[in-house]
């Protein structure tokens, strides 16, 4: 009763995005697996400090990363604040837990070179409809560094060809306006002819199936998993990676971090201030490459 309250408040309240629920259910349910496990009598009222602690310690040991610990508790913090403000609870049992510290890892990108070759070498995608489409999905990836529900989001009347901008939906319902080039706005006005074409296009989805309906975002990172593995083995190939390159493509080419903030839509700086290491680490290896004593 208490979890199905609490995902409905993240559904419909704070319009979190379904990804968002569904990990914090899935989180939820495997703690609340973990202290049934203990003692079949505990309940989310019952719950102390200790037990959560317990919870984490359970992780670490099964090997789950720091970062995967992170976001877990992060769901329980959420759903006891939650509770305690409703008053479910008469206190909070994770509101003074330390969590295990964070994992650095660099984000994953494609490099430059390699992104040119996929858009523009002949043969990289098929001669039809969903070719056209998923070449503009690509090229939209990495020239406004959208996240893949925004870009499923997308209907008609989000894109303005004659102000080269698209009006993004994005967490929290919150709108921005993100440009975008000339290259770009030839791929959409491919595409346009091509979606006019296709039955059952009269819908308000922009990117769109052979039957007329929107796009899903699992059949998107399918593609991009699929047409990256073209010009990388990297394993992470994903819209974010594409998101990622965008970030660390604009910082490469001296935009400044405010400015790429605003494009990709987050609300603090802090986020952002992630893609200044990778830029470092490509500076460290042309230093590296160039200098005789480096």
């Amino acid at each position: 009763m208490l979890l199905e309250s609490f995902i409905d408040y993240l559904r419909y309240e704070r319009a979190a995005s379904a990804r968002t629920v569904q990990e914090y259910h899935d989180d939820l349910k495997a703690f609340e697996s973990f202290y049934k496990g203990l003692d079949s009598t505990l309940s989310w009222e019952t719950i102390d400090t200790d037990i959560a602690r317990e919870w984490v310690v359970d992780m670490m040991d099964r090997g789950h990363k720091p970062n995967s610990v992170h976001r877990r508790l992060s769901a329980l913090r959420s759903f006891y604040k939650y509770l305690f403000r409703r008053g479910y609870v008469e206190r909070d049992p994770v509101r003074l837990l330390t969590s295990p510290k964070r994992e650095k890892g660099l984000p994953a990108f494609i490099q430059e070179k390699d992104m040119d070759r996929l858009l523009d070498q002949e043969g990289m995608f098929e001669d039809s409809f969903e070719g056209r489409r998923d070449h503009l999905i690509i090229a939209m990836f990495y020239e406004t560094g959208l996240r893949v529900s925004e870009l499923v989001g997308l209907n008609l009347d989000d894109i303005n060809g004659s102000t080269c901008t698209l009006k993004v939906t994005g967490k929290g319902n919150k709108q921005r306006v993100v440009p975008f080039g000339s290259e770009l706005l030839h791929l959409i006005n491919i595409y346009a002819c091509e979606r006019a074409k296709m039955p059952l296009s009269d819908g308000p989805a922009f990117f769109i199936s052979r039957k007329g309906l929107r796009l899903t975002a699992a059949s998107v990172r399918a593609m991009v998993r699929k047409q990256l593995a073209l010009v990388t083995t990297q394993q992470k190939r994903s819209p974010h990676v594409l998101r990622h390159t965008f970030a660390t493509t604009m910082l490469n080419h001296h935009a400044d971090l405010q400015s790429v903030k605003e494009l990709l839509g987050h609300a603090r700086l802090s986020t952002t201030e992630i893609y200044t290491h990778t830029t470092f680490e490509e500076l460290r290896k042309v230093y590296n490459e160039a200098h005789p004593r480096g």
